[in-house]
């Protein structure tokens, strides 16, 4: 199958969007999604259903804020879900939206210049109409880049990160079927080993086995980014590991791959309590993380990994509300 009719449906739907103003979005979401659109985002949208309530919540503010919005699209790619069976199709985007920052949005306060704004969506596409979306988007990456940063130093690097070294990650024809088998096949594999690392004689061992050593992991802010086996076990998987406790998995909503791409999201995917330390903050109450996780894969090896945290949800349940946290540095910086 090549998911050719559900990926020209996301296309037209970006399209559409790439000219939709604060006035006309509503509209220009019907266009394309279900009456009953179930749409899940960020703290602080959260869900939503239909299209007036989306352009409401996310993308009326957006729009009033950034100007000139353009889609920069790094990965898209589709398949089906393997969490349902295989039953459900899936159409995957992820790069940033661009635009002037000439207006506050959710209290960042505008800069007059470009801003980027990650972000991965998961669409859930049947019946030539888009009947599910996942939109997750890096909210802290946006605070960094206004100078409005709220939280203590991270780890690993801020950047503007990069699409896919290879340049090829935008499948919007047909691929081999076979490749995209490989993909989630490794994948899964990967999630396996996390989950068994204990069997592993340390974590240079179970990394590995499924990453090339000049892995890079595009890490959310908060986190950062960081380049290698070595240095991800330093400024990611060591703090992750020993400053958060009792870790749950939840499962995905959907995992899928096609060609050398692939990935999943959970809602939530990881339960947890931090320990003290973890982003340089204190011990908390059990929390939950929403993540996204997109992979290439290179050979028999993963070597490239973008991800998304919903981070203001999980600070906001440990008690610290960001967005307040902001309007507090916004009145000492007057």
């Amino acid at each position: 199958m090549t998911f050719q009719s559900e990926k020209d449906l996301v296309r037209a739907h970006h399209a559409a969007l790439s000219g939709a103003t604060a006035e006309n979005v509503e509209g220009v979401l019907a266009r394309h999604v279900s009456p009953d659109w179930h749409w899940r985002g960020m703290h602080p949208w959260h869900e939503q259903q239909g299209a007036a309530a989306v352009a409401a919540a996310f993308w009326q503010p957006l729009l009033r804020a950034l100007s000139r919005v353009q889609r920069r699209e790094d990965v898209f790619f589709a398949g089906h879900n393997q969490i349902d069976g295989f039953h459900s199709v899936w159409v995957v985007s992820m790069g940033h939206l661009m635009g002037l920052f000439d207006a506050p949005f959710i209290g960042i306060r505008p800069t007059g210049r470009i801003a980027m704004l990650r972000y991965a969506e998961f669409h859930r596409v049947a019946g030539g109409q888009i009947v599910e979306t996942a939109f997750f988007c890096d909210l802290l990456h946006l605070m960094r880049q206004t100078g409005q940063y709220p939280l203590p130093a991270q780890t690993g690097a801020h950047l503007v990160q990069p699409g896919p070294a290879t340049h090829d990650g935008l499948l919007y024809g047909p691929t081999v079927p076979t490749e995209g088998t490989q993909t989630l096949d490794l994948i899964c594999r990967m999630i396996g080993a996390i989950n068994d690392h204990r069997s592993f004689s340390g974590p240079e061992e179970e990394l590995a086995q499924h990453w090339r050593d000049d892995m890079c992991w595009w890490g959310p802010e908060g986190i950062g980014a960081t380049y290698s086996i070595a240095r991800y076990i330093e400024q990611h998987q060591k703090p992750f590991r020993t400053q958060l406790a009792d870790r749950v998995f939840n499962g995905h909503v959907a995992r899928l791959a096609e060609g050398s791409y692939g990935g999943f999201f959970g809602w939530p995917n990881l339960s947890l309590t931090p320990l003290g330390g973890y982003m340089g903050l204190p011990a908390g109450p059990r929390a939950d993380m929403r993540v996204v996780d997109i992979y290439r894969r290179d050979g028999d090896k993963l070597a490239e990994n973008w991800i998304f945290i919903d981070m203001l949800h999980f600070l906001n349940m440990q008690g610290l509300d960001v967005l307040e946290r902001l309007k507090t540095l916004a009145v000492k910086d007057r």
